[in-house]
């Protein structure tokens, strides 16, 4: 599996879109969100939380471009390729799943990165170590999402879908605009959204604080909700291969 896994990760880098908007496009929107006085607070406490806020998104955003790679190789006859390969079904799922958690580490690091050489941001390292850890492991309910709709839909729709899906949670999470500044009903949204409680450990740690365990216990659920819609997303994708 790690020979399919180095594929993977591999293709994905020789994708020109995935670098560009990927990894360029999360450092540029921090810069400009940071430098255009658009994040909130003064400069020390807007670059903080921008910093944490965009690199959730990006690397959000890099975990569902996975699921995208996911349809396109359905289109083009990847997948099934790969069925006569000595690869089993579960192992070919693993291995997406766990190309999608290694190629959000560019986004996050780069915006990361920005954070200290364009803002100066300095933390300890513990906090260092604590938020590159939350964001990682935090992006595998999109890459589960991302996923399921790679297997149900054609190419350019599941690129519109998971688009849609990012750009929706990182507004409705408050990745750029804090949710205290939604209306009362959109803050009650929001609070219960995956993206919110994603970045919500890293941005108690970043402020130095504990992560809660109620942001804990919602990731996990939307973790089992997205988990459960790729499993049947992936059944449903093989029923269909069978018969055609």
């Amino acid at each position: 599996m790690l020979g399919y896994i180095r594929l993977e990760v591999t293709r994905m880098r020789r994708d020109v879109a995935f670098v560009l908007f990927g990894v360029a496009m999360p450092v540029a929107m921090y810069v400009i969100f940071t430098n255009a006085g658009l994040a909130p607070g003064n400069e020390e406490v807007a670059a903080l939380y921008a910093m944490v806020g965009i690199a959730a998104y990006g690397g959000m955003g890099a975990a569902f471009n996975n699921g995208s790679g996911l349809a396109e190789d359905r289109a083009i006859g990847w997948l099934r390729q790969l069925r006569l390969t000595p690869l089993s079904p579960a192992t070919v799922v693993t291995g997406k799943v766990v190309t999608g958690m290694v190629i959000v580490v560019p986004s996050i690091a780069a915006v990361l990165a920005a954070g200290v050489l364009v803002n100066g941001v300095r933390l300890g390292a513990g906090q260092w170590i604590a938020i590159v850890g939350l964001l990682w492991a935090g992006t595998v309910p999109f890459a589960l999402l991302g996923l399921g709709t790679g297997y149900l839909l054609t190419g350019q729709a599941a690129a519109l879908v998971n688009f849609a899906a990012t750009m929706g949670l990182a507004v409705v999470g408050g990745l750029w605009i804090p949710s205290v500044s939604f209306p009362g009903w959109l803050q009650a949204i929001s609070e219960w959204t995956p993206t919110a409680n994603y970045a919500a450990l890293s941005w108690r740690v970043a402020f130095g604080s504990a992560p809660t365990l109620r942001s804990v216990a919602v990731l996990l659920g939307w973790t089992a909700v997205f988990g459960a819609y790729a499993a049947f997303a992936y059944r449903r994708a093989g029923r269909a291969a069978r018969s055609s």
